[in-house]
């Protein structure tokens, strides 16, 4: 008798785990790891080392638990693919004025409208983007180049130039401007650090300085984005920086509205900006 109850408690056991994984086979989750990345998928099965999902973009996945933050059941239409999801992101590489070392993806581009003018920026090939900006009376007219390499998932580097011209009032005249940035963070969540040295030609004053820029953006909702740029010179003699703090609301994958207020600084006396940093950008 006793030997029949083992076994009746032993055949229960195995019939509850078995109902238990194939209602989970039904269910979705949301998997982030301790590096913030997000995997969404149905699940497939589990234990006490990891637990395995159908993602769209990776397929059958096995995630360790130790690498998790947290895992929470979502609906069947609340699963996202990273790819498409990170494109919907494509004014991340930008801040107010200044990028970052993240690439354009290939085929990708936008246009970012603001007071001074616009700004065009295309991915032309793998980790290659290509940009002209003006003002609105064509004075100067900047081109731009970036080549961008992933060091890891969360690190990017990146060098490129601007190279400017004085357009039609001053063929002449120019200035460029190569550059190195490298970022930490993905689409989302990042922190980039610029330096580059800027030169101007065609004048009696030839000459130039270095440069350095630190930015950085977090998204904390669907729609709205914290953004800081800055620019800065650091010379021995007249030196000055830009601060920008400001927001973004991306609206819609394809389109996005972000103002700043700027802080001004030259000589270490603090100048007031009153205009504020208005920008409007759309997918090409």
């Amino acid at each position: 008798m006793k030997k029949h109850t083992i076994i009746i408690f032993l055949f229960l056991m195995l019939l509850v785990n078995f109902v238990s994984a194939q209602s989970k086979a039904d269910k979705f989750y949301e998997l982030i790891k301790n590096d913030g990345t997000v995997l969404t998928g149905q699940f497939i099965s589990e234990d006490i080392h990891e637990i395995q999902i159908k993602t769209k973009e990776l397929g059958d996945i096995a995630v360790p638990k130790h690498e998790l933050k947290s895992i929470k059941e979502i609906k069947q239409n609340e699963v996202v693919d990273r790819t498409e999801a990170e494109k919907e992101e494509s004014f991340s590489t930008r801040y107010f004025f200044t990028t970052n070392a993240l690439p354009i993806k290939k085929g990708d581009g936008y246009i970012k409208w603001n007071i001074l003018g616009p700004d065009f920026q295309f991915g032309v090939g793998k980790n290659v983007g290509i940009g002209i900006m003006t003002s609105w009376i064509g004075i100067p007219i900047i081109g731009s180049f970036k080549y961008s390499f992933n060091l890891d998932s969360n690190l990017n580097f990146a060098i490129g130039a601007l190279v400017a011209s004085g357009s039609w009032v001053n063929p002449s005249f120019g200035f460029a401007v190569p550059f190195g940035a490298f970022t930490i963070g993905n689409r989302k969540a990042n922190i980039n650090f610029s330096a580059g040295y800027g030169t101007v030609f065609g004048t009696e004053n030839n000459g130039g300085r270095a440069l350095l820029s630190v930015g950085g953006m977090v998204k904390v909702s669907k729609k709205i984005s914290l953004i800081f740029d800055s620019f800065i010179s650091p010379s021995d003699g007249d030196n000055f920086s830009f601060l920008i703090p400001g927001i973004r609301w991306q609206s819609e994958p394809n389109k996005a509205f972000q103002f700043g207020f700027t802080r001004l600084t030259y000589n270490g006396e603090t100048l007031p900006v009153p205009i504020p940093s208005i920008q409007w950008y759309r997918k090409l």
